[in-house]
């Protein structure tokens, strides 16, 4: 089994209710919920919602202050017309602005908002990287 892969992203939260109505307006649809955490199928991964004091718990660190937003997690699309709406669709569902979505310096265009949660998302194009039919990515082979 390779070891370079992710399989689980747990994002702590304050209000479990409210993060999961965030996400349903993204049209993220739940898969299961147990007590205290919401599970999200992704492709190839899963991503939690788990609320902060027990999330702390579990990690053994019990009345830990749990912090966000120095990671970011990114969802890339076809084009800038789909970033520009997925964006929009964050805003109107509860999300804080943090990037108007823009053309950047490295040819792509990408925008970032942050959860209710202030956990931070990228919505991006990048012209380089070609998504397959599902959405996924492979990075191309690359020059170094």
């Amino acid at each position: 089994m390779t070891p370079q892969r992710v399989t689980l992203i747990t994002l702590g939260v304050a209000d479990l209710d409210r993060s999961k109505a965030f996400y349903s307006a993204l049209g993220w649809t739940d898969t299961r919920r147990q007590e205290g955490v919401v599970f999200y199928q992704m492709h190839g991964a899963v991503l939690g919602l788990f609320g902060l004091a027990d999330l702390a718990k579990d990690q053994g660190r019990p009345g830990a202050k749990l912090g966000t937003g120095a990671v970011t997690l990114a969802q890339n699309m076809t084009s800038e017309a789909e970033v520009d709406a997925v964006f929009a669709l964050a805003l109107s569902a509860g999300a804080a602005a943090l990037k108007q979505p823009e053309k950047v310096f490295w040819g792509g265009y990408s925008g970032y908002f942050a959860d209710p949660d202030r956990h931070v998302w990228e919505i991006a194009h990048n012209p380089f990287w070609p998504l397959a039919t599902d959405g996924s990515l492979t990075l191309p082979a690359g020059t170094d």
